[in-house]
């Protein structure tokens, strides 16, 4: 016997949705990801989650989108426990990588190309917003001016510095720098992070 699907409210089931993918993201990875799980777990057929999403890649895309709006979030809020310029840059790196261990299946879905699709609009302000929160404190401490909206590999200077970050924030996640599963693994990872981002800042001004 089938079991009776769900009714929702509009908008509701895209939430569901949304959260259930969220959810098989962090148990099963992207290679594990398919969206008649998603449905299942919001309690619908496998065809109602079209009347939100084409297909998976719209679905994931959404999910890329929080993804990046959650990075956001999580690189204010480390920069602004800092006053000085230095450690407000620092402490965006450190938000960003905090952010990788703790949604490690949703950052690295967030970057793939095949999976998401980076000409959405909402995805592109997302991650845009994201990159500004980094240029901001880069500026800062540097005072330089850089247009707004600028991306990321139309300047040396700051590629180099992303390069560092996202570097890090990666090998984090594949488990290349030791275990993020227990507080004290994570509170030594944080404490490299920012050791590695401090010795960078002694080589002098950016490349210009």
């Amino acid at each position: 016997m089938q079991p009776q699907e769900k009714s929702y409210h509009h908008g509701d089931l895209r939430t569901a949705l949304v959260e259930a993918a969220e959810a098989v993201l962090t148990e099963r990875g992207v290679e594990g990801f398919t969206l008649r799980e998603c449905a299942r777990r919001a309690g619908v057929s496998h065809a109602a989650p079209a009347h939100h999403f084409k297909d998976a890649k719209g679905l994931l895309t959404e999910v890329a989108a929080l993804g990046f709006e959650r990075l956001t979030e999580a690189e204010r809020n480390a920069r602004d426990d800092e006053s000085d310029p230095k450690n407000r840059l620092l402490g965006t790196g450190i938000g960003y990588v905090r952010f990788a261990i703790e949604h490690p299946a949703q950052f690295q879905l967030m970057f793939q190309k095949g999976l998401v699709d980076h000409s959405n609009a909402r995805l592109a302000a997302a991650s845009s917003a994201a990159f500004q929160v980094f240029i901001q404190a880069y500026s800062e401490l540097y005072g330089v001016t850089f247009p707004a909206g600028m991306h990321k590999d139309t300047d040396p200077s700051v590629m180099r510095e992303w390069a560092l970050v996202h570097g890090f924030a990666t090998l984090v996640v594949q488990g290349q720098l030791g275990p993020a599963q227990s507080a004290a693994g994570i509170a030594n990872l944080m404490k490299f992070a920012r050791a590695v981002f401090e010795d960078a800042q002694k080589y002098g001004p950016p490349i210009r």
